[in-house]
Protein backbone atom coordinates (compact mmCIF):
# COMPACT_ATOMS: atom_id res chain seq x y z
CA UNK A 1 0.00 0.00 0.00
CA UNK A 2 1.54 2.89 -1.13
CA UNK A 3 1.79 5.97 1.45
CA UNK A 4 -0.05 8.38 0.26
CA UNK A 5 -2.61 5.02 0.77
CA UNK A 6 -1.93 4.44 4.36
CA UNK A 7 -3.06 8.18 5.57
CA UNK A 8 -6.90 7.27 4.52
CA UNK A 9 -6.90 4.87 7.51
CA UNK A 10 -3.93 5.71 9.85
CA UNK A 11 -4.20 8.60 12.36
CA UNK A 12 -1.91 11.24 11.98
CA UNK A 13 -0.33 12.51 15.74
CA UNK A 14 1.74 15.44 15.75
CA UNK A 15 3.90 15.45 18.91
CA UNK A 16 1.13 13.37 21.04
CA UNK A 17 -1.80 16.06 19.29
CA UNK A 18 -4.09 13.60 16.95
CA UNK A 19 -5.19 15.39 13.69
CA UNK A 20 -9.07 14.57 12.76
CA UNK A 21 -9.91 13.15 9.79
CA UNK A 22 -13.33 15.36 9.74
CA UNK A 23 -10.37 18.45 9.57
CA UNK A 24 -8.17 16.91 6.70
CA UNK A 25 -11.17 16.26 4.86
CA UNK A 26 -12.25 19.47 5.54
CA UNK A 27 -9.00 21.09 4.27
CA UNK A 28 -8.86 19.32 1.14
CA UNK A 29 -11.62 21.70 -0.42
CA UNK A 30 -8.04 23.68 -0.53
CA UNK A 31 -6.22 21.08 -2.47
CA UNK A 32 -7.60 20.93 -6.10
CA UNK A 33 -6.01 18.22 -7.58
CA UNK A 34 -7.28 15.29 -9.91
CA UNK A 35 -10.55 13.24 -9.04
CA UNK A 36 -8.77 10.00 -10.16
CA UNK A 37 -6.03 10.74 -7.55
CA UNK A 38 -7.98 11.28 -4.16
CA UNK A 39 -5.10 9.67 -2.11
CA UNK A 40 -2.62 12.76 -3.81
CA UNK A 41 -5.33 15.29 -2.35
CA UNK A 42 -5.69 13.74 0.91
CA UNK A 43 -1.74 13.97 1.58
CA UNK A 44 -0.96 17.40 0.88
CA UNK A 45 -4.47 18.19 3.29
CA UNK A 46 -2.83 16.03 5.82
CA UNK A 47 0.64 17.60 5.39
CA UNK A 48 -0.62 21.23 5.54
CA UNK A 49 -2.62 20.69 8.90
CA UNK A 50 0.72 19.07 10.09
CA UNK A 51 2.43 22.17 9.18
CA UNK A 52 -0.33 24.37 10.93
CA UNK A 53 -0.49 22.01 14.19
CA UNK A 54 3.57 22.16 14.04
CA UNK A 55 3.13 25.96 13.67
CA UNK A 56 0.79 26.50 16.28
CA UNK A 57 2.22 24.08 18.70
CA UNK A 58 6.12 26.24 18.77
CA UNK A 59 3.69 29.46 18.99
CA UNK A 60 2.21 28.22 22.07
CA UNK A 61 5.34 26.95 23.33
CA UNK A 62 7.19 30.32 23.05
CA UNK A 63 3.92 32.20 25.30
CA UNK A 64 3.31 34.04 21.92
CA UNK A 65 0.33 36.32 22.15
CA UNK A 66 -1.03 38.83 19.66
CA UNK A 67 -4.24 40.60 18.54
CA UNK A 68 -6.01 39.31 15.42
CA UNK A 69 -5.84 42.07 12.80
CA UNK A 70 -8.31 42.96 9.91
CA UNK A 71 -8.39 43.65 6.46
CA UNK A 72 -9.73 46.55 4.60
CA UNK A 73 -13.21 44.93 4.02
CA UNK A 74 -13.19 44.23 7.95
CA UNK A 75 -12.63 40.72 7.65
CA UNK A 76 -11.02 39.67 10.92
CA UNK A 77 -8.15 36.37 11.10
CA UNK A 78 -8.56 33.87 13.78
CA UNK A 79 -6.70 33.90 16.77
CA UNK A 80 -4.61 30.97 15.32
CA UNK A 81 -4.09 32.96 12.33
CA UNK A 82 -2.67 35.65 14.21
CA UNK A 83 -0.11 32.93 16.16
CA UNK A 84 0.77 31.67 13.36
CA UNK A 85 1.30 35.16 11.45
CA UNK A 86 3.52 36.85 14.30
CA UNK A 87 5.39 33.68 14.55
CA UNK A 88 6.62 33.84 11.17
CA UNK A 89 7.16 37.50 11.37
CA UNK A 90 9.47 36.73 14.27
CA UNK A 91 11.13 33.78 13.31
CA UNK A 92 11.32 34.10 9.10
CA UNK A 93 13.15 37.09 7.74
CA UNK A 94 15.21 38.31 4.40
CA UNK A 95 17.36 40.76 2.86
CA UNK A 96 15.66 42.12 -0.10
CA UNK A 97 17.95 41.44 -2.79
CA UNK A 98 20.82 44.09 -3.93
CA UNK A 99 20.47 45.99 -7.31
CA UNK A 100 23.43 43.72 -8.51
CA UNK A 101 21.38 40.37 -7.74
CA UNK A 102 18.44 42.20 -9.58
CA UNK A 103 19.91 43.38 -12.33
CA UNK A 104 21.90 39.81 -13.16
CA UNK A 105 17.85 37.92 -12.42
CA UNK A 106 17.06 40.53 -15.31
CA UNK A 107 19.99 39.91 -17.59
CA UNK A 108 19.47 35.84 -17.65
CA UNK A 109 16.31 36.68 -20.50
CA UNK A 110 15.30 40.70 -20.85
CA UNK A 111 12.52 39.19 -22.74
CA UNK A 112 10.22 37.72 -19.85
CA UNK A 113 9.50 41.34 -18.92
CA UNK A 114 7.13 43.21 -21.74
CA UNK A 115 4.49 45.09 -21.53
CA UNK A 116 1.07 42.91 -22.13
CA UNK A 117 -0.30 42.49 -26.07
CA UNK A 118 -2.42 45.19 -27.47
CA UNK A 119 -5.42 44.28 -29.96
CA UNK A 120 -7.81 46.30 -31.60
CA UNK A 121 -11.05 43.99 -32.75
CA UNK A 122 -14.35 44.60 -34.04
CA UNK A 123 -17.49 41.67 -33.46
CA UNK A 124 -20.70 41.13 -34.15
CA UNK A 125 -22.57 39.24 -31.14
CA UNK A 126 -25.74 37.07 -31.89
CA UNK A 127 -27.37 36.43 -28.37
CA UNK A 128 -30.05 34.31 -27.80
CA UNK A 129 -32.04 32.76 -25.14
CA UNK A 130 -32.52 29.18 -24.29
CA UNK A 131 -31.04 26.53 -25.71
CA UNK A 132 -34.25 26.00 -28.38
CA UNK A 133 -32.71 29.23 -29.87
CA UNK A 134 -28.91 28.67 -29.79
CA UNK A 135 -28.53 26.51 -33.18
CA UNK A 136 -30.78 29.43 -35.11
CA UNK A 137 -28.02 31.89 -33.61
CA UNK A 138 -25.05 29.67 -34.25
CA UNK A 139 -26.74 29.54 -37.95
CA UNK A 140 -27.17 33.23 -38.28
CA UNK A 141 -23.38 34.13 -37.27
CA UNK A 142 -22.11 31.40 -39.79
CA UNK A 143 -23.74 33.00 -42.50
CA UNK A 144 -22.76 36.38 -41.69
CA UNK A 145 -19.28 34.67 -41.27
CA UNK A 146 -19.83 33.23 -45.04
CA UNK A 147 -21.43 36.47 -46.23
CA UNK A 148 -18.29 38.78 -44.60
CA UNK A 149 -15.33 36.11 -46.86
CA UNK A 150 -16.97 37.45 -49.66
CA UNK A 151 -17.35 41.32 -49.16
CA UNK A 152 -15.10 41.59 -46.05
CA UNK A 153 -16.14 45.23 -46.41
CA UNK A 154 -19.48 45.11 -45.61
CA UNK A 155 -18.58 44.46 -41.43
CA UNK A 156 -19.55 47.62 -40.54
CA UNK A 157 -22.82 47.88 -42.11
CA UNK A 158 -23.86 44.04 -41.15
CA UNK A 159 -22.82 45.14 -37.63
CA UNK A 160 -24.34 47.77 -37.32
CA UNK A 161 -28.08 45.59 -38.84
CA UNK A 162 -26.93 42.49 -36.76
CA UNK A 163 -25.41 42.63 -33.80
CA UNK A 164 -26.80 43.16 -30.19
CA UNK A 165 -23.75 44.87 -28.59
CA UNK A 166 -23.65 48.06 -27.73
CA UNK A 167 -20.63 48.17 -30.55
CA UNK A 168 -22.84 48.63 -33.20
CA UNK A 169 -23.30 52.41 -33.50
CA UNK A 170 -19.21 51.62 -33.96
CA UNK A 171 -19.87 49.04 -36.85
CA UNK A 172 -19.11 46.74 -34.13
CA UNK A 173 -15.55 48.28 -33.21
CA UNK A 174 -14.31 47.24 -29.74
CA UNK A 175 -11.61 49.45 -29.65
CA UNK A 176 -8.30 48.69 -28.11
CA UNK A 177 -8.18 45.19 -25.67
CA UNK A 178 -5.39 44.29 -23.48
CA UNK A 179 -5.13 40.83 -21.45
CA UNK A 180 -8.07 40.40 -19.54
CA UNK A 181 -10.73 42.97 -21.14
CA UNK A 182 -12.69 40.67 -22.99
CA UNK A 183 -13.63 37.06 -21.77
CA UNK A 184 -11.15 33.93 -21.80
CA UNK A 185 -12.82 32.58 -25.43
CA UNK A 186 -12.82 35.59 -27.10
CA UNK A 187 -9.14 36.53 -26.00
CA UNK A 188 -8.44 32.87 -27.31
CA UNK A 189 -9.84 33.85 -30.35
CA UNK A 190 -8.03 37.14 -31.00
CA UNK A 191 -4.80 35.11 -30.40
CA UNK A 192 -5.47 32.64 -33.12
CA UNK A 193 -5.91 35.81 -35.67
CA UNK A 194 -3.97 37.58 -37.93
CA UNK A 195 -4.47 41.76 -38.43
CA UNK A 196 -8.11 42.08 -40.84
CA UNK A 197 -8.30 38.04 -40.45
CA UNK A 198 -12.71 37.08 -39.79
CA UNK A 199 -13.24 33.78 -37.79
CA UNK A 200 -13.93 31.06 -39.63
CA UNK A 201 -16.59 29.86 -37.20
CA UNK A 202 -18.39 31.51 -34.76
CA UNK A 203 -17.07 32.01 -30.56
CA UNK A 204 -19.45 30.88 -28.12
CA UNK A 205 -19.34 32.52 -24.81
CA UNK A 206 -21.93 33.13 -22.32
CA UNK A 207 -22.56 36.61 -24.37
CA UNK A 208 -23.90 34.68 -27.28
CA UNK A 209 -22.13 34.06 -30.99
CA UNK A 210 -19.43 36.43 -31.81
CA UNK A 211 -18.22 36.94 -35.56
CA UNK A 212 -14.70 38.31 -34.50
CA UNK A 213 -12.23 40.72 -37.15
CA UNK A 214 -8.77 41.40 -35.72
CA UNK A 215 -8.45 44.78 -36.78
CA UNK A 216 -4.94 45.34 -35.54
CA UNK A 217 -2.22 43.66 -32.73
CA UNK A 218 0.66 44.76 -31.12
CA UNK A 219 2.88 42.51 -29.74
CA UNK A 220 4.23 43.64 -25.83
CA UNK A 221 7.41 45.38 -25.72
CA UNK A 222 10.38 44.42 -24.33
CA UNK A 223 10.53 46.85 -21.11
CA UNK A 224 13.65 48.59 -19.74
CA UNK A 225 15.20 47.41 -16.89
CA UNK A 226 14.45 50.78 -14.54
CA UNK A 227 10.47 49.81 -15.07
CA UNK A 228 10.41 46.28 -14.13
CA UNK A 229 13.91 45.99 -11.36
CA UNK A 230 10.70 46.46 -8.69
CA UNK A 231 8.45 43.98 -9.55
CA UNK A 232 11.82 41.79 -9.88
CA UNK A 233 12.79 42.99 -6.91
CA UNK A 234 9.49 42.18 -5.17
CA UNK A 235 10.00 38.38 -6.72
CA UNK A 236 13.12 37.91 -5.54
CA UNK A 237 11.80 38.80 -1.64
CA UNK A 238 9.24 36.90 -1.86
CA UNK A 239 11.08 33.64 -2.78
CA UNK A 240 13.59 34.49 -0.64
CA UNK A 241 10.83 34.66 2.11
CA UNK A 242 9.64 31.51 0.87
CA UNK A 243 12.44 29.37 0.97
CA UNK A 244 13.47 30.58 4.84
CA UNK A 245 10.02 29.72 6.25
CA UNK A 246 10.51 26.17 4.27
CA UNK A 247 14.15 26.01 6.31
CA UNK A 248 12.25 26.74 9.39
CA UNK A 249 9.51 24.34 8.87
CA UNK A 250 11.87 21.83 8.11
CA UNK A 251 13.26 22.75 11.18
CA UNK A 252 10.07 22.06 13.40
CA UNK A 253 9.50 18.88 11.29
CA UNK A 254 12.74 17.87 12.42
CA UNK A 255 12.45 18.08 15.93
CA UNK A 256 8.74 16.21 15.86
CA UNK A 257 7.62 13.34 16.48
CA UNK A 258 4.86 12.65 13.36
CA UNK A 259 3.37 9.31 12.90
CA UNK A 260 0.70 8.83 10.44
CA UNK A 261 2.48 10.27 7.11
CA UNK A 262 5.82 11.29 5.97
CA UNK A 263 7.66 14.34 4.59
CA UNK A 264 10.20 14.79 1.54
CA UNK A 265 11.55 18.48 0.16
CA UNK A 266 8.82 18.40 -2.20
CA UNK A 267 6.42 18.14 0.03
CA UNK A 268 7.80 21.40 1.30
CA UNK A 269 8.42 23.40 -1.39
CA UNK A 270 5.07 24.39 -1.90
CA UNK A 271 5.03 26.12 1.68
CA UNK A 272 5.14 30.28 1.86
Amino acid sequence: MSEAMKSFFTDIVVNGEVIPRTAIAAETQNHPGDKVQPAAVWTKAAHALVIRTLLLQEAKRRGLETDPLSDEQERKETDEDALVRVLLENNVACTPPSDEAVRMEWAKDPSRFRSPPLWEASHILIAFEGERMREEAREKAQALIGELQSYPDRFAKLAATNSQCGSRSDGGFLGQLRQGDTVPLFEAALRQLKAGEIVSAPVETEHGFHVIRLDAFEEGRELPYEIVRGKISEAMEKASWAENARLFVDELIGRAIISGTRFSNANLRSFG
